[in-house]
């Protein structure tokens, strides 16, 4: 969920000589164009919600006959692949505030198609023990966290809206420094933390597994300086509607709720981590009917 553009440029390059030596081998791996049954949905690695996204409707739009290719990427290459027409897809765009740089770079080369999730809140979360209890809390006690604020990637908006909008908020800027690495980097911090019964501040995001495998709860904000939450948004390359009415219309009524997203993402990210179409197929197991209505 969550990013700005800079130092995209190298992996930008690289995404578009990959597709490009794709589209001189066939065209394969490139953007889907009319009638084409092959698809190729971006994702971001450790954004829980929209790989269990990208998960289910690339089971779903293969049972339909498609061929699906899904390409890792962060956020800055996956918007600027969409512009140029090599990703077609994109199911996890935060609109409109985390995302709003990105759009505002890109949006006139990109369709809005749906939101499946409309309440979604960046957060401040700190484990279920800690004294605190808002963001208004930390003033003041910078020392005891050694300064840092865990956080994401740099070039996230989770990140710009932390370091650039919530510690001037509350006056604590001088204090605290959210730090960068991954998601999955933040993740284990976390982990640790809440193992040894350790305080610890980290930038996270509803809806998330984490959730509920770690004892954790967002501090409040008062001041509103996280933000409004968004919505997660299906977006497309220009052209996509008309290319793709079919899969168009599917993914427009396409809505997920926290009792069938909740269980994929443990799935994915728990029992079946790294192993997503095995994840996929467990839930289905007891998805069934919601799966087949997608389409129907």
């Amino acid at each position: 969920m969550r990013l700005t553009f800079k130092k995209v440029a190298v992996a930008t390059v690289a995404l578009s000589l990959t597709l490009s030596a794709a589209a001189c081998g066939g065209g394969d791996d490139s953007g889907s164009g009319k009638n084409d049954k092959k698809l190729t949905i971006g994702m971001v690695s450790g954004w829980a919600e929209g790989e269990a996204a990208t998960a289910l409707w690339k089971r779903v739009l293969t049972d339909k006959g498609y061929t699906v290719d899904v390409k890792t990427l962060d956020t800055g290459p996956l918007y600027t692949g969409m512009s140029k027409g090599d990703v077609d897809l994109f199911l996890d765009s935060w609109l409109p505030g985390t995302h709003e740089d990105y759009w505002k770079k890109y949006g006139d080369k990109l369709e809005k198609v749906g939101v499946w999730y409309d309440k979604a809140p960046l957060t401040i979360a700190v484990p279920n023990y800690s004294p605190l209890k808002s963001l208004a809390d930390l003033k003041g006690k910078g020392s005891s966290y050694d300064g840092k604020i865990i956080g994401i990637e740099k070039s996230s908006g989770l990140y710009r809206v932390s370091q650039e909008e919530m510690l001037p908020a509350y006056d604590i800027k001088d204090e605290y420094k959210v730090t960068t690495s991954s998601t999955a980097a933040m993740l284990t911090e976390l982990k640790k933390a809440t193992d040894a019964k350790k305080d610890i501040v980290v930038t996270l995001w509803r809806p998330h597994w984490a959730y509920s495998k770690f004892p954790i709860r967002d501090l409040a904000d008062p001041k509103g300086a996280m933000g409004k939450p968004d919505g997660v948004n299906t977006i497309a390359r220009k052209g996509f509607g008309e290319d793709q009415p079919e899969i168009t219309a599917w993914l427009k009524k396409f809505r997920m709720d926290d009792e069938h997203l909740g269980p994929l993402e443990d799935l994915m990210e728990n029992k079946f981590k790294g192993k997503p179409d095995e994840a996929v197929n467990e839930w289905i197991k007891t998805n069934g009917d919601y799966a087949k209505q997608l389409t129907s």
